[in-house]
């Protein structure tokens, strides 16, 4: 990635920040809508779960100019999704799943260019995600 998707990456998930426990109800409304077969995988309180999935979202963007330093948590979460349940397959509805949520967020500031340096984001993360649970399978 370059600079400057980075810093629409960053930019853009600052301005979802405030409104972070919506935009985790619509993620997960979305995900399950798109495949309800996954909703079996999330045993938990949800809104924690949103809680979780926004702090990992955040640290991951704020760490987007040092992938190395969470490249080993990002492994670690891989290995961990693959234990609860979760196919490959997953990740491109995770992924649509994500990139609406952003544009429901964030309306005309999700430009194509924001849209495709998230979309890079997220199939770097997946890919290492899905690397890892690869691994250890």
């Amino acid at each position: 990635m370059n600079d400057t998707q980075i810093a629409l990456v960053q930019e853009s998930f600052a301005k979802v920040a405030p409104i972070a426990d919506d935009a985790a109800a619509l993620f997960y409304n979305r995900l399950f809508e798109l495949d309800p077969e996954l909703r079996p995988l999330f045993k938990g309180n949800m809104a924690e779960q949103g809680k979780k999935l926004m702090k990992m979202i955040g640290m991951a963007v704020n760490s987007l100019g040092r992938l190395e330093e969470i490249v080993p948590a990002v492994q670690s979460l891989g290995e961990r999704h693959m234990d609860y349940g979760v196919k490959e397959q997953d990740y491109d509805t995770v992924g649509s799943a994500l990139l609406w949520t952003l544009e429901q967020g964030l309306g005309k500031a999700f430009t194509p260019e924001c849209r495709a340096a998230w979309a890079q984001t997220y199939t770097l993360l997946a890919n290492t995600m899905k690397d890892a649970a690869r691994s250890t399978a």
